[in-house]
């Protein structure tokens, strides 16, 4: 009874920080232009629309083909070499509600799968070395991947606008000015 409680905590809490942070990745789009969602702001072309469909991408195979539960629309192949690194930019064609709707709609088919399943029911991801699972370590790298995601969202955003997500805590532009200039001082004082 008590390994069953544990577990039932342990999906819980894991599948509650996943769903807090999907908000988190679709409120960096807010207030953003077409442009800006979608520019190019690392040398390797990350942008904030692309980690969004790339997430989508991520999340279907992963609670989907992976536990025999397909997502019902069209998720590229994970060994298509064609595709790979396309999930990670958004097409003039592709609509910024076209990419989050379909967001959401895998988010809601992983929560079903999330919930129809044990934190031990066994998955089977083919791309990995060791290829046999369970539900515990598809979480836990789902929330991983998600949570590494928001951190590069965090500073694309901060590069279009300076919104930091911090900003309700009182910690306006100048302090952040302020902030800034202080790094800058320790930085050069510690190379002198």
């Amino acid at each position: 009874m008590l390994v069953l409680m544990i577990d039932e905590f342990a999906k819980e809490y894991l599948h509650s920080d996943l769903r807090d942070i999907r908000e988190v990745m679709l409120q960096k789009l807010d207030g953003l232009s077409e442009y800006d969602i979608r520019r190019p702001l690392t040398s390797t072309g990350t942008n904030l629309l692309g980690l969004v469909k790339h997430l989508s991408v991520s999340e279907a195979r992963y609670f989907g083909e992976v536990f025999d539960r397909p997502f019902p629309e069209y998720v590229p192949r994970w060994d298509d070499l064609e595709q790979r690194g396309k999930d990670m930019w958004a097409t003039e064609h592709e609509t910024r509600e076209e990419i989050t709707s379909r967001y959401r709609r895998v988010c809601a088919h992983s929560d079903a799968t999330i919930a129809a399943l044990a934190i031990d029911s066994p998955g089977y991801v083919p791309w990995w070395p060791r290829p046999n699972v369970m539900l515990f370590n598809v979480l836990v790298h789902i929330l991983t991947e998600a949570n590494r995601h928001a951190g590069h969202a965090d500073i694309l955003r901060e590069q279009l606008d300076g919104s930091t997500g911090m900003d309700a805590a009182g910690r306006g532009p100048d302090f952040w000015e302020n902030r800034r200039a202080e790094v800058e001082r320790a930085a050069k004082a510690a190379t002198s």
